[in-house]
Order: C-alpha cells, then sequence, then structure tokens
C-alpha cells in the first residue's frame, strides 16, 4: 500500500512509520521537516497541515491507498485532508482519545458510552462525527495514555525525573485511582493492524494494555523500572494548595480507564507490553539516552506540597 502519515517524526508517528515500512509498504510524511525522519530515505512533504490553501498545493496530485492522521486535533485540522482525497475513498485512520469519554460511575469505558461535550477533547470527537459521514473508509483510535520512547508529554519522564534524583513522588489524595496507560509501539501495531481487517471500517476502537494501575502502582512500577528500591510517596490534598497555572501531576485526578477487548476480538490484536517491560523499554531507550536526568528540572511545586499547605 502507498500510505500518507500526518506528521511521522516525533512519537506515534515514529512508531508506526517503522513498523508499516518493515512490513513493505510505500509510507509517505507530511510534516513540517523541522525533525528528521524515522527511516532513512522515505519521502518527507513538508508543509503546514494547519494551512488549507498549502495543504491542498502539496498533496492534491498525490494518490494514496491509506492515510493516518496522528496529530489532528480540530475537526478543521482534518476535515481539508478529507475533502483533498474524499473521491479516492483512502481508508482514513484517525487518533482519537479517551479522554472524549463522559466521567462515568461505571468503567471501563466502552466505546459506545457516552461522550462530554465539554471535553478538551471534544474536536476528537467532532472530526470522530464527520468522518463517519463523510463517505470515506474510517477508522478511529481511541488510546488512553501514551507512553513509551520519544514520548513528548510528561508522563513516565515526570515519575523518572524524581526518581533518578531521589526525590519524593507527590501523588494527590490516597494514591488509589485506578487508570491506564498502553505502550506506543502497541498502539502503533494495532493501527497498522487496521489496515487488514475489513471489520474496522467505521469502527471506534479503545487502545491501551490490558490491565489497570493505580497512581501508586504507577510509582511503584516507575521504580522498578529504574532499578530503584522503596520509592517515597508522599500523599497530599490537592484542594489544600493554589498551584496557579502549575501541573502538580501529569494524569487526571479520576478512575479513567477502558476496555480494549473490541479492539482484541476484531482486529485479532494484543498488546506486547505489560507495564513494567514497557516503562523499561522507555526508561532505557529514551530517559536514559536523553541525558534528561542531569538537566535542572523546576520542583518548585513539589516544594511547595512538601512545605505542606498554609
Amino acid at each position: 500500500m502507498r500510505i500518507l502519515i500526518m506528521g511521522g517524526t516525533r512519537f506515534i508517528g515514529v512508531s508506526l512509520t517503522k513498523i508499516l515500512v518493515n512490513q513493505g509498504h510505500d509510507v509517505v510524511l507530511f510534516n513540517r521537516g523541522n525533525q528528521i525522519a524515522p527511516v532513512e530515505g522515505i519521502r518527507q512533504i513538508r508543509g503546514d497541515r494547519l494551512d488549507p490553501v498549502q495543504l491542498k498545493d502539496k498533496l492534491a496530485k498525490e494518490k494514496f491507498d491509506a492515510i493516518f492522521d496522528n496529530n489532528g486535533r480540530e475537526l478543521a485540522d482534518t476535515q481539508p485532508l478529507v475533502e483533498i482525497f474524499r473521491k479516492q475513498s483512502p481508508h482514513f485512520v484517525y487518533v482519537s482519545s479517551a479522554g472524549v469519554y463522559k466521567k462515568s460511575q461505571i468503567l471501563p469505558h466502552c466505546e459506545g458510552d457516552p461522550v462530554d461535550p465539554k471535553s478538551r477533547h471534544k474536536g476528537k470527537f467532532a472530526t470522530e462525527e464527520y468522518l463517519e459521514s463523510s463517505g470515506i473508509p474510517w477508522t478511529s483510535v481511541r488510546p488512553v495514555y501514551i507512553y513509551g520512547p520519544k514520548n513528548y508529554n510528561e508522563l513516565e519522564s515526570w515519575f523518572f525525573d524524581r526518581l533518578v534524583r531521589r526525590r519524593p513522588i507527590p501523588i494527590p489524595e490516597n494514591g488509589l485511582h485506578i487508570t491506564q496507560l498502553g505502550h506506543v509501539e502497541d498502539l502503533a501495531r494495532a493501527m497498522a493492524t487496521i489496515l487488514v481487517s475489513p471489520k474496522a471500517i467505521g469502527e471506534i476502537y479503545n487502545i491501551s494494555d490490558s490491565r489497570y494501575v493505580t497512581f501508586d502502582g504507577l510509582a511503584q512500577s516507575c521504580a522498578l523500572a529504574a532499578g530503584i528500591d522503596d520509592p517515597n510517596i508522599v500523599h497530599y490534598n490537592p484542594k489544600q494548595f493554589d498551584f496557579g497555572k502549575k501541573k502538580a501531576f501529569p494524569l487526571r485526578v479520576q478512575h479513567f480507564f477502558a476496555d480494549i477487548n473490541k479492539a482484541k476480538n476484531e482486529l485479532g490484536w494484543q498488546p506486547h507490553f505489560d507495564l513494567v517491560s514497557g516503562l523499561m523499554d522507555s526508561f532505557e531507550k529514551d530517559y536514559q539516552v536523553s541525558g534528561r536526568a542531569k538537566e535542572e528540572l523546576d520542583f518548585s511545586v513539589d516544594d511547595q506540597i512538601l512545605r505542606g499547605p498554609g
């Protein structure tokens, strides 16, 4: 297949590009060209996807069997791309988010659950609705929290930053909120599998790990991955503090996890990484080699928590 990946040089796109190229596909990347391609020799089309005129100018004469949209956040990001290729009807695979689901007392989230119209991810759901009405073959994936090498969001690195410096790990409330992480390579493998799964057309799939973890369990798993014994976990009540615009913790303070059985049953896909092995992969291949452990970081919010309220 000839495949277009929007992005392709950062987080999800790096893993996806490598997998698709290894499978023998002809992969083309569309991005601003600020990063080198993850596979030597593949074609990059340089442009700004947020400029519809430029997007059309760069892509209107191209033909693709499938398109992966990894970085569209709002409907306006994706609609011009779909309009360009509507007549070709490539399989359009969209990276949405489990963050679209409305907070509920009934968990895990399933694909048919209500969405939150006020969610910061509402643009993702609006895009899914548009794809459903567009007439092109489409599939959407809804990851929960994604981690792994090249993660530009502070997630596992937030924990590693404190562990390698032997700092306390401040965790809100009692540390028993349950959440879910999925390794980026497992997400990319699921996305690649969608291309050869006829059942995937017009469907939405939650993609993550099979198991869930508490906040304290995540801190302990990160410690195991980093080879550090007895992490110093400190619990606090976030309502007693004013952090301003600074973020005190990298995860939403609520139970947040999704059922991935639909993807497993319909796609024949299984996560490869368990949480600890996945965190080890991230620590060894990314965190250790990045030099981040030696950087000067701002722990002022942590220090505020450790001093206590008042």
